[in-house]
C-alpha cells in the first residue's frame, strides 16, 4: 500500500505542475522535460485544462524552445527584467553556486521552483516581457554558465545579467540609462556624479554575491 501511495502522490505532483505550466502556455517539449509526463498524457491534461478552465484561453505554442542567450541582452528593459527573474531563481534556490540544471534528468521540485520564481516575477513586473519559455531556459543556462554571469553592477551593486566573455565593467540596465545624460553634463567643468552617487535613483539588490 505504501509503495502505491508513494507513486500516486508522485503522479499527482507531475499531473498538478503539469497544469500549472499548461497555464503558463508552456510547449509540450517543455512540460515534458519539467514533469516526465508522455507527451500523450500532456495532451490528455490540456483538453483537462480547457475543460475546467472554459472562460480561459490558453495558447498551445508550438516549435521549438528558446536557445539564444543573446535575447536576455538585447534591449535594456528585457536585461532588467532577466536580471529581476535571476534574483528569483537565486532566491528560491534554483540558481545557486555549484548548481545545474540538466534539462534531461529536470525534478517535478525544480519545476516547482521555477513556477513561484516566474509566477512572482509576473506580479512584479508590470507589461512582463518574458515568456515562460524563455524563463524556464534562462534559469538553464545561468546555471550552466558558459554564455551568461550574474555579476554585481559596479555603480550600485545591484544583481545584473552579463554576457560571461565582455570585456566591459557590468552596469545594469538602470545605471547605464541614467549614465548616458549624466555623462554629458558639467557642473563648473567637471563631469556629474557617477549613477548611483547620491541623488541618483538605485535599484534594489536582489541577489547574492557574484556566481560568475
Amino acid at each position: 500500500m505504501r509503495i502505491s501511495d508513494d507513486r500516486y502522490s508522485r503522479d499527482r505532483l507531475r499531473f498538478d505542475l503539469a497544469l500549472r505550466l499548461i497555464g503558463h502556455e508552456a510547449r509540450t517539449h517543455t512540460i515534458r522535460a519539467w514533469t516526465g509526463l508522455t507527451e500523450d498524457r500532456v495532451r490528455k491534461l490540456y483538453r483537462t485544462y480547457i475543460a475546467e478552465h472554459p472562460g480561459e484561453t490558453v495558447a498551445r505554442r508550438r516549435g521549438k524552445s528558446p536557445q539564444r542567450c543573446s535575447y536576455f541582452l538585447r534591449t535594456p528593459r528585457v536585461q532588467q527584467e532577466a536580471a529581476v527573474l535571476a534574483g528569483l531563481y537565486c532566491m528560491v534556490g534554483i540558481v545557486a553556486q555549484g548548481a545545474r540544471l540538466d534539462p534531461r534528468a529536470l525534478s517535478v521540485t525544480q519545476g516547482e521552483l521555477l513556477c513561484v520564481a516566474y509566477e512572482t516575477y509576473l506580479a512584479l513586473v508590470r507589461k512582463p516581457q518574458i515568456s515562460f519559455e524563455h524563463a524556464a531556459f534562462l534559469a538553464i543556462a545561468l546555471t550552466r554558465g558558459d554564455e551568461l554571469a550574474l555579476r554585481h553592477c559596479s555603480c550600485c551593486g545591484a544583481l545584473a545579467l552579463a554576457d560571461r566573455y565582455t570585456l566591459r565593467i557590468t552596469v545594469c540596465a538602470v545605471c547605464a540609462e541614467s549614465a548616458a545624460p549624466l555623462a554629458a553634463l558639467r557642473i563648473d567643468g567637471r563631469r556629474a556624479p557617477p549613477a548611483g552617487a547620491r541623488g541618483t535613483p538605485v535599484p534594489a539588490r536582489l541577489g547574492p554575491p557574484d556566481t560568475g
